[in-house]
């Protein structure tokens, strides 16, 4: 499988506070990883670097094929139009629609046709089972309403990489099952690579141990087959060092005293 992203002994600190030590790991394509751990201890900061929004002291970072730790700002603009982010409230504009949220995109940084650009909302829209939401205001969406048009906005460009931040942070739980399966759809039908950076346990063991099976409106959720179970795997951070990676069910039989009391 090619390799999406490659961190290579990355580390990097302010000041004197180490926030990432000697991380190294790598995400294929059509994979997930899904990283965990204490607050504080550096899970966001590695989708930073992954934008290019912090630059490590030492080590390497590769996406697609390309050393992204050495790239110009203007470089790096580049490589953020093949990526989709999801930010943890949403991060939608008050001021505009639905659908002017979910094609800014392209309306701004792109000459397509305005008709494509419908076109293309409406399609990710109906991915998200929201197309009738199109000329709503973000004030008059619920919480996970929000989250799902902030996935479609992050697909509209057909990135092959998501980044996920908090995905289902304060959402109760059948609201964030909507999104969890809007995660799960995106890797098993589109063959979309992520990474997700979560907290919530529920909801990442959930999108670890499910697939999408079926089309359409049929689709269903089963437990996964164990060749898509390996199509996910855990990161667990711990004072900035890599303390544990492998899939669900290594993680959950862990030995480890640390890893065992986190997940209690």
């Amino acid at each position: 499988m090619a390799a999406v992203i490659e961190f290579d002994r990355v580390t990097l600190a302010f000041d004197d506070q180490v926030v990432l030590r000697d991380v190294s790991f790598t995400l294929e394509e059509a994979h997930t990883k899904i990283v965990i751990g204490a607050s504080g201890s550096g899970k966001s900061t590695i989708l930073r670097l992954i934008l290019g929004l912090l630059k490590p002291d030492s080590g390497a970072i590769t996406i697609n094929g390309e050393r992204v730790d050495r790239l110009t700002e203007e470089e790096l603009m580049r490589i953020r139009g093949g990526l989709g982010m999801v930010f943890q409230e949403g991060a939608l504009f008050d001021s505009l629609t639905v659908r002017e949220n979910v094609g800014y995109r392209l309306f701004e940084e792109t000459s397509m046709p305005i008709p494509e650009v419908d076109a293309r909302v409406q399609e990710v829209l109906g991915f998200v089972e929201l197309a009738e939401f199109t000329d709503r205001m973000p004030s008059e969406l619920s919480g996970g309403q929000r989250r799902r048009v902030a996935i479609a906005r992050a697909l509209t460009s057909k990135p092959r990489l998501l980044l996920y931040d908090e995905p289902t942070t304060g959402l109760d739980p059948i609201t964030a099952l909507t999104v969890d399966h809007e995660i799960i759809k995106l890797r098993d039908i589109e063959g979309v690579s992520a990474m997700l950076v979560t907290h919530q346990l529920r909801d990442a063991f959930y999108i670890a141990t499910h697939e999408a099976v079926g089309q359409g409106s049929r689709l269903e959720f089963p437990v996964a087959a164990p060749a898509k179970a390996d199509m996910t795997e855990f990161i667990m951070l711990k004072d900035g060092a890599v303390a544990f990676e492998g899939h669900a069910d290594d993680l959950r039989h862990s030995d480890d005293p640390y890893l065992k009391a986190f997940l209690s």
